[in-house]
């Protein structure tokens, strides 16, 4: 299975069909097919070897598309790099996966100047924006117009294709791999799952550095679609991108849907080309799915479920069951079932399979399932048991096989369609002097689905604000991580018999009233 091939394919049965779209960009797939495979030429050049990382940092744009295969057309494995991050956490990932080469735009040219010196083994930084190249970077298009085309590397498989990091349990990051395969299958699951058209347009609103987006890369090359760019998401570029460029599919995240709802250019935007609009991360209110079924009567809906370990979705509850009556409806709530590429279980912690309608842990098996964590063998074997990946979410499943999401067995939040894990807040709230402990919990927010909360106690005699703590935690992490909100507590927190915190007995309060712990 080789995700080029793919490629490949997509110029050989619509060569002239356009491929990409970005501002006043447009390519067609046979395009495309050269400028890969000179772009992979280019990276081989400057001392890509088999399974090396590339890494980019970057809003969305057309050559985030080219980059992504060409890295692999190259023998290499790309290494998305998360936008939000702030300069310290990108120098851990680069140095963690000992990536050698970067890709920047103009928004992150500063930021990847200013950290190469913490990152021994970053030898080459390449300018991939529009503007004048920055000292010291290669240019992007010089390279490829230098470059004469290579046969393709041919890796597949098992071969690494990428490594994407999330939030750690231990306080750093974790890399997950995925495979030649992964990407393949994932693309082809949601070819059927979405039941994309051949030749149907893609509007990539989300940013293409989550994996959930990263999907359609493959799903719409499959179908020899055309990828729309906006370089970032907002409510009225996305709006004017669906008017002018006519996309028939677009993934968005609850709180993005919201915010578009709420735009008052909707009312003026010709949305009429939309057939499906996907979305994920968390569920989105039955009030909410009222009015999007109001607002955009041509859409379908489907909502995915996952995680990047399984590059990324598990389940689909389909177009069909996103109805208010009927023999469908009801299952709003759940996350869907098994997609046609997986296998899902319940299990109670000895991993015996639970009856129906008990809460246990959710896992999954499948071509789907990550290799694993780079260089991190112990979580490795933590999060793959006997070929099943354990989710670290809770839930249970109908008779019908439909599951539902009840809380997380991992400390996580989930906060606006990021995965943030407490222990890494709680890691960098613990180094200003004046605290003593902390925890992190997952807290309702209407407009984020859920809001990061930290209790905090400080040590005897300290004193903190609200506002010091949380400008100490954006000089250090993301700040989709930050605490948005802050209590302080003189009384210890309550332990387990093992001795850890109970933060099932710390959220109590804030989920009274609702029908499961996490949103």
């Amino acid at each position: 299975m080789h995700v080029t091939s793919i490629l490949r394919r997509a110029a050989q049965i619509n060569p002239n069909g356009t491929a990409t779209i970005f501002k006043d960009r447009r390519q067609s797939w046979s395009q495309m097919v050269t400028r890969v495979s000179k772009l992979a030429s280019a990276l081989q050049g400057l001392g890509m070897q088999p399974d090396d990382r590339v890494a980019l940092l970057s809003l969305n744009s057309d050559r985030y598309v080219e980059y992504f295969f060409a890295t692999l057309w190259g023998g290499g494995a790309m290494m998305p790099m998360n936008i939000r991050w702030a300069p310290a956490e990108c120098a851990y990932a680069l140095n963690d996966a000992g990536a050698e080469i970067l890709l920047v735009d103009d928004a992150f040219a500063p930021v990847a100047a200013a950290m190469q010196a913490d990152v021994p083994l970053l030898k080459t930084l390449i300018y991939c924006g529009d503007g004048e190249t920055p000292d010291g970077m290669l240019n992007y298009e010089d390279l490829l117009a230098a470059a004469a085309p290579v046969p393709d590397a041919n890796r597949g498989g098992n071969d690494l294709a990428g490594i994407f990091y999330t939030g750690g349990t231990t306080g750093f990051p974790k890399g997950v791999m995925l495979s030649h395969t992964n990407f393949y299958v994932g693309g082809m699951s949601n070819v059927s799952e979405l039941r994309l058209e051949d030749r149907c347009i893609y509007l990539h609103a989300a940013p293409m550095f989550h994996i959930a987006d990263l999907l359609w890369f493959t799903a719409v090359t499959i179908v020899a679609g055309t990828h729309v760019v906006i370089p970032m998401f907002t409510p009225d570029d996305t709006l004017e991108a669906i008017q002018t460029h006519r996309p028939s599919h677009v993934l968005l995240v609850p709180v993005m849907l919201q915010m578009i709802m709420q735009s008052p250019k909707l009312a003026d935007t010709d949305i009429s080309s939309v057939r499906l609009i996907a979305y994920g991360a968390s569920p989105i209110t039955e009030a909410a799915l009222k009015q999007a079924f109001r607002l955009f009567p041509n859409a379908a809906f489907t909502q995915a479920f996952g995680q990047t370990e399984l590059s990324p979705v598990a389940t689909i509850l389909a177009a069909d069951y996103h109805v208010l009556d009927g023999p469908k409806a009801g299952k709003l709530r759940s996350a869907g079932r098994a997609t046609r590429v997986c296998e899902i279980r319940i299990v109670d912690p000895s991993g015996t399979d639970l009856p129906t309608g008990e809460v246990g842990h959710i896992i999954v098996k499948g071509p789907i399932t990550m290799l694993g964590y780079w260089n991190k063998p112990e979580a490795t074997a933590e999060a793959i048991r006997d070929g099943w990946v354990y989710t670290g979410d809770a839930g249970y499943m109908d008779d019908e096989g439909f599951v539902f999401l009840m809380d997380r067995i991992k400390d996580m939040v989930v906060s606006g369609g990021e995965n943030v894990y407490s222990a890494e807040v709680e890691n960098v709230i613990g180094q200003h002097p004046a605290v003593a402990t902390s925890a992190v919990i997952g807290i309702p927010s209407e407009q984020w689905g859920e809001s990061v909360h930290a209790i905090v106690i400080l040590h005897p005699g300290a004193s903190v604000t609200e506002d010091e703590i949380k400008a100490h935690c954006h000089s250090l992490i993301a700040g989709f991580k930050c605490p948005r909100s802050i209590e302080f507590r003189t009384d210890p927190f309550p332990l387990s018999g093992a001795n850890k915190v109970l933060k099932t007995e710390l959220r109590k309060p804030f989920w009274e009233g609702w029908d499961r712990n996490i949103a």
